[in-house]
């Protein structure tokens, strides 16, 4: 009897040791699950290419703003592409604001291989071309829905913008993470972590936070956390349209009102 006890637990330790070695050795595939296929560029939009620090040439999608209007860099969720990304930014754009939908590497046929070091740096690509464009800071309005959240607050953190608008975001990757996989050691294991908590008081900027009650991916109470966290934050809840918030309509209209309430 002690054999068979003793042989069940070598087992299910093996079993195990396994599951979260193959979860670290599988995570960023599981983070990033990139579309592998370019996408076509939005209607409207021009296709331009962003070069990174490291030498890759991303695509990305532009569209100046109309006079006197300030322009939002987007950076879209971890499943999502540029036609995704233009339907997120649709009443911004109806608004007149100037967009460019940043992407990502090894997202829609970009080069290289996408980690939290490469994203950032992707986001850097983005705003170096917006700056080329005669786009600075002040006049920048850094936005990002679900992943993307963790790009926009490390630009604004660094950057100083006008404005910081988060629709679904999260304190930071492991906090996520530890909910869905709650049996295994992940705040150890994640080689990515998008501390968004921890950088957010050092944002300068005024900061929308938007999240619906009903996202079973991101709780609720993480984007409460965010808005709290910021030095100007401001909180705007929803009690439907769960994870995928940032398509909705109404939640548009409440980040161009709240633009507009703002003088932006």
């Amino acid at each position: 009897m002690r054999r068979l006890l003793l042989t069940a637990i070598v087992a299910i330790g093996g079993f195990y040791l396994a599951a979260v070695l193959l979860l670290f050795l599988t995570q960023r595939s599981i983070v990033y699950p990139a579309h592998p296929h370019p996408a076509p560029t939005p209607s409207g939009f021009e296709r331009v290419t962003l070069h990174t620090d490291d030498g890759l040439a991303l695509t990305a999608a532009w569209r100046p703003a109309a006079p006197g209007k300030r322009t939002v860099l987007f950076f879209h969720g971890n499943g999502d592409n540029l036609p995704g990304a233009a339907k997120a930014t649709q009443r911004l754009a109806d608004a007149g604001y100037g967009v460019l939908l940043a992407d990502y590497r090894g997202y829609s046929g970009n080069p290289g291989k996408p980690t939290e070091t490469g994203l950032i740096r992707d986001g850097e690509a983005a705003r170096a071309f917006l700056e080329t464009k005669g786009v600075t800071a002040p006049s920048l309005i850094l936005m990002g829905a679900s992943l993307g959240t963790g790009v926009a607050t490390r630009l604004a953190h660094d950057h100083a913008p006008a404005a910081l608008v988060l629709v679904s975001p999260f304190t930071s990757l492991p906090d996520v993470a530890a909910r869905m996989f709650r049996w295994l050691p992940v705040r150890m294991l994640l080689l990515d972590r998008f501390e968004s908590l921890t950088v957010m008081p050092g944002v300068a900027a005024p900061v929308l936070v938007l999240h619906a009650r009903d996202d079973r991916l991101i709780p609720f109470a993480q984007g409460e956390a965010l808005a709290k966290a910021a030095r100007d934050g401001h909180f705007v809840a929803f009690d439907r349209f769960g994870h995928q918030l940032q398509f909705a309509p109404e939640a548009q209209d409440a980040i161009v009102a709240w633009l507009k309430e703002r003088g932006f």
